[in-house]
């Protein structure tokens, strides 16, 4: 082994953790100076828990021989049962967690194949020996379910790792379960930011908008949402069925939003406060139109499995509007909101809550039509209204009802097809 190059080896991956370079491109290059350097490697994986609504952590992979050298792969709660926590408990990383032990070599044999059913997979490989390590932190360093840093090594040379081979497996390792480490804190911070903030929002705050009263004024497309006879359904449903019901139209409205471009800034009990901004007026105007046609066939077909499921259902009601707001940082010194602020916010949420009297899905202010044009779908008027807190009765539309007949017939046929 060149034990000048591993020596510079700890010493860049460690400024390359710090430098933020991603996960796949350290590991990557990691394991080619290594194996330079002497180590035999063949395989290699690097295993770190996260914070993230939807995963549990996720694996950066790098093989030698493989055609994609590197690949990163996420992984389920393995809390909750199932193929990936029966997998996790068979594995060389959970022998690690619950012994207490900092390593685990095996020299791959048919006799250990019952052992870890993950070191049978490899010996079928070809792989020779087997190294896995385990980098605990500080309960101060602990975030969510990261408690520690796995990593797993395998050789497919004849003899095996060398005991030099396994010391400097280990020496190298908490270098690079540090530089690992500073990218999944980051990658963690982007993804709570992102779930709790909106995704506009988050790159600001990001970028260092942090400042209370910091915001700029914007020119943007204002979305208001919420969900017809929800006060009813939580008077008659079980309680147990509130937070899916919530969930399942949540899914269907924000997930279009943002297909669209949109940016979701508040999720206020059933209703969705979103803003659309684009270089022009009739482009934020078009997507908004376009995420609403989406979300109402999302919830169509929401609908339909919720029945099938014999769960109550609901639809939306949709207000959309245009206008100069302040976007920024607004709470007191120990807790700030980013969020949207001004008269337009509070028109269009008058406008979707006159959707009941109208008896229509959707209502769009008059200065939304006039923006809008040609650039979407036609629109008719349902008169003008007085709105609450609003100084003057306004004009709103909704789409025309020839052009959703004329829609509906379309899809009807389709579907014959």
């Amino acid at each position: 082994m060149d034990h000048l190059k591993l020596a510079e080896l700890s010493a860049w991956i460690t400024e390359t953790g710090l430098a933020g370079q991603p996960e796949t491109e350290m590991m990557g290059e990691f394991c080619a100076r290594a194996a330079a350097a002497g180590l035999p490697i063949a395989e290699g994986v690097v295993v770190v828990d996260t914070l993230h609504p939807q995963y549990e952590g996720h694996a950066i992979r790098w093989g030698r021989d493989k055609e994609e050298k590197v690949v990163r792969t996420e992984y389920g709660r393995t809390t909750e049962g199932g193929p990936a926590a029966e997998a996790y408990r068979w594995s060389p990383y959970y022998h690690l967690l619950q012994s207490g032990e900092p390593m685990l070599r095996r020299r791959l044999t048919p006799e250990g194949d019952g052992e870890f059913e993950l070191l049978a997979t490899a010996r079928r490989d070809g792989m020779t020996d087997y190294v896995a390590l385990l980098a605990r932190f500080a309960a101060e360093g602990v975030i969510g379910d990261m408690d520690c840093i796995y990593s797993g090594w395998a050789t497919d040379h004849p003899e095996g790792f060398g005991d030099a081979h396994v010391a400097a497996i280990g020496r190298l390792f908490p270098y690079l379960a540090i530089a690992m480490k500073c990218a999944a804190l980051g990658r963690t911070a982007r993804a709570l930011a992102e779930t709790y903030l909106g995704r506009g929002a988050a790159e600001m705050v990001l970028g260092g908008r942090i400042a209370r009263g910091v915001a700029e004024k914007i020119d943007a497309v204002l979305w208001f949402s919420d969900l017809r006879g929800y006060t009813k359904i939580t008077d008659t449903a079980a309680p147990d069925q509130i937070i899916p019901l919530l969930n399942d139209y949540a899914e269907a409205v924000v997930s279009a939003v943002q297909g669209e471009g949109g940016d979701v800034l508040k999720l206020i009990g059933d209703g969705v406060l979103a803003i659309f901004r684009a270089g022009a007026r009739v482009e934020a105007c078009s997507a908004a139109i376009q995420a609403a046609l989406t979300a109402k066939r999302g919830i169509h077909e929401l609908n339909r499995r919720r029945e099938g499921a014999g769960l109550p259902t609901t639809h939306m009601y949709l207000g959309l509007h245009v206008g100069e707001v302040f976007f920024g940082n607004i709470g007191s010194k120990d807790r700030l909101d980013f969020t949207v602020v001004g008269p337009a916010v509070n028109e269009v949420s008058r406008i979707a809550a006159m959707c009941r009297s109208a008896d229509q899905p959707l209502l769009v202010s008059a200065g939304f039509a006039e923006a809008l044009g040609q650039a979407g779908p036609p629109l008719a008027s349902v008169g003008r209204f007085a709105l609450r807190g609003v100084g003057r009765a306004q004009e709103l539309f909704t789409l025309d009802p020839d052009w959703v007949a004329a829609a509906r017939a379309r899809k009807l046929e389709a579907g014959k097809a």
